[in-house]
């Protein structure tokens, strides 16, 4: 498997404690990202919050980073990252924040160090972009939003 170097920052040594993002499982696509916060934070249902991680990340070229929820918190608690999946670009430097979303009927406190979402590292291709009056035609056409039905 092929490695891409990631480096990061913390922004403040008083969320020293707080691990860096790290893969769980030798396998494991996504690393866990952490709230780096001073105190709880009660997120109610069918509210978000943007939680803090007290990183900055120094992503190359021809990558970036997806913020995606954890199947565990989606699960058991209806916790979701509200843009998912968020995009961190190459060229950001400020700090890596999370918003999290409540679906869940409950309410549901965050605490310092837990583990809030994933961040998966992926290729990005740039699009060479271009006008026609025309495009190719296909057999699907113009069908969408469950033009293919159900079964």
């Amino acid at each position: 498997m092929e490695k891409i170097k990631l480096t990061f920052k913390k922004i403040n040594e008083a969320y020293g404690d707080i691990p860096l993002p790290h893969y769980a499982t030798v396998e494991s696509a996504g690393m866990d990202l952490r709230a780096a916060i001073d105190s709880p934070v009660v997120i109610k249902s069918g509210e978000f919050t943007m939680v803090s991680t007290n990183l900055i990340v120094e992503i190359p070229k021809g990558f970036e980073i997806q913020v995606r929820p954890r199947s565990g918190l989606a699960a058991k608690h209806g916790i979701g990252v509200l843009n998912s999946p968020g995009t961190i670009d190459s060229d950001y430097r400020g700090e890596i924040k999370v918003i999290l979303f409540n679906f869940g009927k409950e309410d549901f406190t965050v605490n310092r160090g837990d583990r809030i979402a994933q961040m998966v590292l992926s290729r990005v291709y740039t699009a060479e972009i271009t006008e026609s009056d025309e495009l190719n035609e296909t057999k699907r056409g113009e069908g969408g939003f469950g033009h293919s039905g159900i079964k």
